[in-house]
């Protein structure tokens, strides 16, 4: 199952992105984080002192592996980030992008990409969503299954909508704070979600009391499905002093297991997935793939190809 967090910048995305990895892994679940953030938290609040090799900085090797023998992709260069897979493409196994070259094991046993930062050639000249493209290329030919867990901490705010990556999820957590700045990216979020089917849940977070949970409810309603308590241990955790998961308050705790509890319930619907890869495939050919590559990337799309196993 795949989840992603989303949230405005400083919510506390990446924090509650590690602390769901490292409470499934903690369970025995199998996992693998990927950090898509232009800011590159994800693997410090993991409890490793370097960062993973970048997948972005070897995107002509993955669509060169991903592309495989499928005639309709006859270079990496005629692959673009929305290139949707076909027969004789290589499908990924959870099991297999768990062992992607480019991972690090964390202290909790899960393991860990990045899309990776921008580099000095890339620096007023590149957009971000070129590195997060290999994020939506694997993502486009992985063939995960229940009880497999991939967890992915997106960009902040409404830029997460700049590419089809929001709509590769099984569910959406978004972090909100109870603030009037942290509600107002769930409403944009919300809107932008509801068009494409896309499952969202608010969790609460940096809550101190009654009346911040009232606020909450206040403002997204029913998609409020559960919060964390401001919280020593995890700040503790974010400063990087020592920290387990049996240091967390026994409501935060309980606030894991019900995000994972509602990721185990929702239902993979490989067939909405296959429909918005191929819409976003096209929309993305249209406004810039078609000029850039110098070919109708239409032709890429393998009509009798079916997603999913």
């Amino acid at each position: 199952m795949r989840v992603a967090f989303v949230g405005k910048g400083g919510s506390g995305k990446t924090t509650m992105s590690a602390l769901f990895a490292r409470h499934v892994a903690h369970q025995g679940g199998p996992v693998v984080a990927m950090d898509a953030d232009i800011n590159q938290h994800l693997a410090l609040v993991l409890g490793l002192d370097r960062q993973p090799e970048p997948l972005g900085a070897h995107l002509t090797e993955i669509k060169d592996r991903l592309r495989g023998s499928n005639p309709r992709i006859p270079s990496a260069d005629a692959m673009v980030k929305t290139t949707p897979p076909g027969r004789g493409s290589t499908l990924l196994s959870f099991d297999d992008l768990a062992a992607d070259p480019y991972a690090l094991t964390t202290p909790d046993g899960l393991r860990l990409l990045a899309t990776g930062p921008f580099s000095e050639d890339d620096l007023g000249v590149a957009c971000y969503h070129s590195k997060v493209g290999a994020v939506e290329l694997l993502l486009n030919h992985l063939i995960d299954g229940p009880g497999e867990y991939v967890v992915v901490d997106m960009t902040a705010g409404a830029d997460s909508f700049a590419s089809g990556l929001f709509t590769r999820f099984d569910l959406t957590f978004l972090v909100a704070e109870p603030t009037r700045q942290g509600v107002s990216v769930y409403r944009q979020y919300r809107d932008y979600a509801a068009k494409y089917g896309v499952a969202l849940a608010v969790v609460g977070n940096k809550v101190h009391g009654p009346s911040d949970v009232d606020f909450l409810r206040e403002h997204v309603g029913d998609d409020l499905l559960t919060w964390m308590e401001h919280s020593s241990a995890v700040r503790a955790m974010e400063q990087g002093r020592h920290f387990t998961l049996d240091d967390l308050e026994p409501a935060n705790a309980d606030a894991l297991s019900a995000l994972r509890k509602t990721l185990d319930e929702q239902e993979k619907d490989w067939a909405r997935f296959g429909r918005q890869a191929i819409e976003f495939h096209l929309r993305n050919a249209r406004a810039w793939g078609n000029d850039r590559t110098g070919s109708d990337l239409s032709e890429q799309i393998d009509p009798d190809f079916v997603f999913g196993p």
